[in-house]
């Protein structure tokens, strides 16, 4: 099964930072995220929408929690996740982070 090209630093920053938009699509997304023998997708989506809560970073944590739940996180894990990390990187953040996965998950 051959993963979807990723184009959205080239879609939105190509023009603009175009070796930046290069890395994006095909080293982080085409390289990294590809080694689904060492991290499943799933397992890589649950890492990177905690670190995104973390960070505070919601402009990326939309489109994360859409990839998670097309990698198989279900609305029951995502609240499950959200609530761990709430006591480790903030309540504040994690209201903002269940704000989100409100929209996402359709509630």
């Amino acid at each position: 099964m051959t993963a979807e090209k990723q184009t959205a630093g080239r879609d939105r920053l190509g023009d603009f930072a175009p070796k930046f938009a290069e890395l994006n699509d095909d080293v982080l997304f085409g390289e990294v995220w590809s080694r689904e023998d060492e991290l499943s997708a799933r397992d890589r989506s649950v890492v990177t929408i905690s670190a995104l809560i973390s960070g505070g970073n919601f402009e990326q944590l939309r489109s994360h929690l859409e990839k998670g739940k097309e990698n198989g996180i279900t609305e029951s894990e995502i609240a499950e996740i959200i609530t761990h990390i709430a006591f480790y990187v903030g309540w504040p953040k994690a209201w903002s982070a269940f704000n989100i996965a409100k929209e996402i998950y359709g509630r």
